[in-house]
């Protein structure tokens, strides 16, 4: 299930999708929290796109300067929200933070 909270989380599930198909998924438990030290850890692992029930505008700002595509206000089933994001079916919504 999408974490009401992006810092909140146990973990990420990771999905790499190539022409509206999940090619690989796994999972990055989450490495805990340090200032500034999650848009870097992502972006290096080529992460792209968060889906995230929600998240501060100030981590959103950290993570947009790292190329990384913010989408909050997600709830419900993490799979069922990455095949709508690949369908162009998902819709940011105001945080709840």
């Amino acid at each position: 299930m999408i974490s009401e909270h992006f810092g909140h989380c146990d973990g990420y599930e990771i999905f790499d999708a190539e022409e509206r198909e999940v090619e690989d998924k796994g999972f990055l438990p989450y490495p805990g929290h340090k200032p500034g030290f999650l848009p870097k850890f992502l972006a290096e692992r080529n992460v792209d796109t968060i889906i995230s029930g929600g998240m501060g505008a100030s981590a959103q700002e950290l993570f947009r300067k790292r190329n990384i595509n913010v989408i909050i206000g997600a709830t419900g089933n993490v799979e069922e929200a990455v095949k709508k994001y690949i369908e162009g079916l998902i819709e940011a919504k105001h945080s709840v933070c």
